[in-house]
């Protein structure tokens, strides 16, 4: 996947200032076409009408023809050049998310919204929409028919496939955003800069990749409930659809499990009131931190014992117990890492992994060290004796390995974090 982003991290959002004679459009409003030489005119002249009356700030409606053979490009010119703040743009390849991503990235309006040209979702959810963007509150914005409020008309089979699709992006990629798929959404121009790079498909997943890429990178999405009536001669190819749509979740899942998305260049500040960036000292994430690392921690318990186990099918207790508790100290590392401590990609993963056997031997020897000296000192110690001496040492085993991956195997991170805080 493509990550040739800029380095800088996001700037705080702001309020849009309101687009007046000579300035450009603070929205344009990008319909994506393919052989709808039905549609296009008269959903244009309504989108139009509907922004000329409502929408408060300058616009603009950009037709995107992604290779259409019949007379769309046609009708798409006509209307470029005989309804205001109308342009057209053709592409001569096919590729709903290859054309959002050839006008957004091109566009000067400072929020980016696309509708499909049937215009299924109601109007009156457009205002909503861009708002939020234009206030400076979110960084995206999406109709959901799945919402309570939500009107939608459409067939049972639609119906079926549009939840069970959000399920599974809920179920495999932990996705918290409860539409996917509705063809009505809008992002902040500066957003866009920065992940349209990293969004890697070029057909119908690609506002789900966008959506999921921005979530996990903590960008703030809003979602607005939409009425929907779904048009019965659309032609999109629903099983080649739903195909294509499996195949991205496996390559998205895949590319966050490996880390090999800089979606820390997505951060926002924490906000734009000049009191969040003078809280000093304040240790950035720590309660995040000591969550993840307790998780970690019960998760890796859970596998030593599994690994104890049947190593101890055919090994010794001895070394049953020494090869569960390497393998089981590499994953908790390696665990560790990217979810506790947010570390992405292979950079000095061995030397992490290297640090992270130093501080599993230093526990050893501290609760080893307990043991032997209860030894020493008492004989021959009741088992109550021992288990108190264990749970005792294994506390502050647990307390040193925390501090010492956070200050000394994974210092890069925590120090980017408490800076950052600083700075708010």
């Amino acid at each position: 996947m493509r990550t040739d982003t800029l380095a800088e991290a996001l700037p705080a959002r702001e309020h849009l200032p309101v687009g007046g004679v000579g300035r450009p459009p603070v929205l344009d409003v990008v319909i994506p076409v393919f052989n709808e030489e039905k549609d296009l005119d008269p959903c244009v002249r309504r989108l139009h009408a509907h922004l000329a009356a409502t929408f408060p700030y300058a616009f603009r409606i950009t037709v995107a023809d992604n290779a259409s053979t019949d007379r769309t490009p046609e009708i798409a010119a006509r209307l470029a050049s005989t309804v205001p703040e109308v342009r057209s743009v053709r592409l001569e390849e096919k590729g709903r998310g290859r054309a959002l991503r050839t006008v957004w990235s091109g566009s000067d309006a400072p929020v980016l919204a696309y509708m499909d040209v049937d215009l299924s979702t109601d109007l009156n959810a457009l205002l909503p929409l861009v708002a939020p963007l234009i206030s400076g509150h979110s960084d995206l914005a999406i109709g959901s028919r799945l919402a309570r409020s939500s009107r939608v008309v459409r067939g049972p089979k639609r119906e079926l496939i549009s939840r069970a699709y959000n399920l599974i992006l809920r179920g495999s990629l932990a996705a918290r955003f409860s539409d996917a798929q509705c063809g009505f959404k809008a992002i902040r121009r500066e957003v866009a800069e920065r992940l349209l790079p990293m969004v890697e498909d070029t057909g119908w997943f690609f506002d789900t990749e966008m959506l999921v890429l921005a979530e996990r990178a903590g960008l703030r999405i809003h979602e607005v409930p939409v009425d929907w009536v779904d048009d019965p001669d659309s032609t999109v190819h629903i099983v080649r659809t739903a195909t294509e749509d499996l195949k991205g979740v496996w390559r998205v899942g895949r590319a966050l499990a490996t880390g090999s998305l800089p979606l820390e260049r997505l951060a926002r500040p924490f906000g734009d009131d000049p009191r969040d960036r003078e809280l000093a000292g304040v240790p950035g994430g720590l309660t995040r931190q000591l969550v993840g690392f307790c998780v970690v921690g019960a998760l890796s318990t859970l596998f030593y014992l599994a690994l104890y186990s049947a190593f101890r099918l055919g090994l010794g207790p001895q070394l049953a117990n020494a090869a569960a508790l390497l393998v089981s100290a590499l994953a908790n590392t390696a665990a560790n890492r990217r979810l506790t401590f947010g570390v992405r990609g292979r950079d000095r993963a061995l030397r992490h992994q290297a640090q992270g056997l130093v501080v599993f031997g230093i526990g050893l020897a501290l609760t080893s060290g307990s043991l032997a000296a209860l030894g020493t000192a008492a004989g021959e110690p009741a088992h109550s004796a021992e288990l108190a001496v264990l749970i005792t040492a294994n506390l502050a085993a647990t307390v040193l390995r925390f501090l010492l991956f956070r200050l000394w195997v994974f210092p890069e991170r925590t120090a980017s974090s408490s800076s950052s805080k600083d700075d708010r």
